[in-house]
């Protein structure tokens, strides 16, 4: 199964959005400056919201470039607050796939 990740840095009030198959790993990874140099420079990161998108990466990848291009950190934070809300998370991820 794949998610659509979005970790955050307190320190530097930085949003990072990513996909992967295993978000805790993928948190300790953006922690570990041997693995990631972007991310490396606003540690520590702390993981925000996940969002199952389902068996296929390409779809993973979509939803992630879609949010990405959105450029927005009051879409971020609305995407936080409602990860909750499947009707929302359903929405943004079908619009992000007709895209």
């Amino acid at each position: 199964m794949f998610f659509v990740y979005i970790i955050y840095s307190e320190s530097f009030n930085k949003y990072y959005i990513g996909h992967t198959d295993d978000p805790d790993r993928r948190i300790l990874e953006h922690n570990d400056p041997k693995y990631h140099k972007y991310t490396s420079k606003y540690l520590p990161w702390t993981l925000k919201a996940k969002i199952l998108i389902g068996e296929n990466r390409g779809d993973a990848l979509k939803v992630e470039t879609y949010l990405k291009s959105l450029k927005s950190r009051r879409m971020i934070e609305q995407i936080i607050n409602r990860q909750a809300d499947t009707d929302y998370i359903k929405y943004l991820i079908e619009k992000a796939l007709a895209g």
